[in-house]
């Protein structure tokens, strides 16, 4: 007779699927573009655990009070690998206070990086960056003709994903913008912590739709039901009216 096997990767809330997985110091990979994709949920718990000197690798720090410029109020964070930065005031007044690291990498290697850290190649050579301050330090290589940097890849101890779409077995499905930095996110952890808006039996997804396979993935939880920030809007003219922005709505 057959027997069908409980998930353990589902887990109740946010704060448990991180229970004894956070310490002092650690290195945590975070998915997300702005404010899209990123994982609020998870993020919050990692503020609530109380960790300190964290590096986070992202692609940038949200803004003021929201996303993971929540972490940076909290002062959680000790070292930042990000490739842009500019929508968050206190990131830049942390920074130029000496009181945060930060190294600047250009966003396609930063991709790159995360790529290669979950492929398991340790190391690759690239054109970006060369003759600029983001080559010091790093060894230089020619081919073909032309000067390349090595980058180093990354493997994050903790990754943190959102997914709109997650079966009980961690397969992903993202939807829209919000794919941004979270495949390249979630394969970079060596613990890969999920938070999906729906979460189905396995089965339920289509293989051809699975963009990360569950093999990346460890915990999966239930986001919460919340509204979704918007970094900027901006409205299209339409006649007889004038343009509006809404900036952090």
């Amino acid at each position: 007779m057959s027997t069908v096997r409980r998930s353990t990767k589902v887990h109740h809330s946010a704060a448990e699927s991180l229970a004894g997985a956070l310490s002092d110091g650690m290195t945590v990979a975070v998915g997300g573009f702005g404010l899209s994709g990123v994982p609020v949920d998870l993020i919050e718990a990692v503020r609530d655990s109380g960790v300190r000197n964290l590096t986070i690798v992202s692609n940038n720090m949200g803004v003021d009070g929201k996303a993971l410029g929540l972490l940076l109020e909290s002062h959680q964070v000790a070292k930042v690998i990000a490739s842009y930065v500019g929508e968050n005031k206190l990131f830049a007044e942390l920074y130029l206070a000496g009181e945060l690291e930060v190294e600047f990498t250009p966003q396609g290697t930063l991709a790159e990086r995360l790529r290669a850290g979950g492929a398991g190649i340790p190391a690759f050579y690239t054109r970006t960056g060369v003759g600029t301050l983001v080559a010091e330090g790093k060894e230089h290589e020619t081919f073909d003709g032309h000067v390349h940097i090595r980058e180093r890849g990354i493997v994050a101890d903790i990754a943190l994903v959102r997914a709109h779409l997650a079966d009980t077995e961690g397969n992903l499905v993202y939807r829209y913008s919000a794919r941004n930095f979270n495949p390249v996110v979630a394969t970079a952890g060596r613990l890969t912590v999920v938070e999906a808006e729906s979460i189905v039996p396995v089965g339920d997804i289509d293989p051809d739709l699975v963009i990360t396979p569950g093999v990346y993935v460890h915990r999966v939880v239930l986001a919460r039901d919340r509204p979704k920030d918007i970094e900027q809007r901006t409205v299209r003219p339409n006649p007889g009216r004038s343009t509006t922005t809404e900036v952090g709505a």
